[in-house]
């Protein structure tokens, strides 16, 4: 059982993590590096998707089930916009394609409106973290 003390800190790593993993994006994409920007983006959100499951005291190590229990707490109870559940979804699909997929191919506009939605996304899981 992780004491609160704890469960703070490691939610506090959690954000910051996702926000190194906006100015690593970033990085990538400058340098043309789209598919493994596309990977950064959708794992800067699932960061900070992790510190809000931390927050509500929500603990698992599957993608799967913790895009699950954000659509179900926060995208289907209406505590944020629907367009958060689609750009999680969206970034989970491209970074599974460009990471299992073969001859994958992200466009840089493509790439940097995706890195525009993870810095969006981060910034509402922030903000619910910290309102909570």
């Amino acid at each position: 059982m992780i004491t609160e003390k704890d469960r703070d800190s490691l939610i506090e790593y959690r954000l910051n993590q996702a926000l190194e993993t906006i100015e690593l994006a970033k990085f990538l994409v400058v340098s043309d590096k789209l598919t493994i920007a596309v990977n950064r983006i959708y794992y800067g959100m699932y960061y900070a998707l992790t510190a809000l499951a931390l927050k509500n005291k929500f603990e698992t190590s599957k993608h799967g089930q913790l895009i699950g229990w954000f659509n179900k707490e926060y995208i289907s109870s209406k505590k944020v916009d629907a367009k958060y559940g689609k750009i999680l979804r969206n970034a989970y699909q491209n970074r599974t394609k460009g990471d299992y997929d073969a001859f994958v191919n992200f466009s840089k506009v493509e790439t940097e409106s995706m890195l525009y939605e993870m810095t969006d996304f981060i910034e509402e899981i922030k903000r619910l973290i910290e309102n909570q």
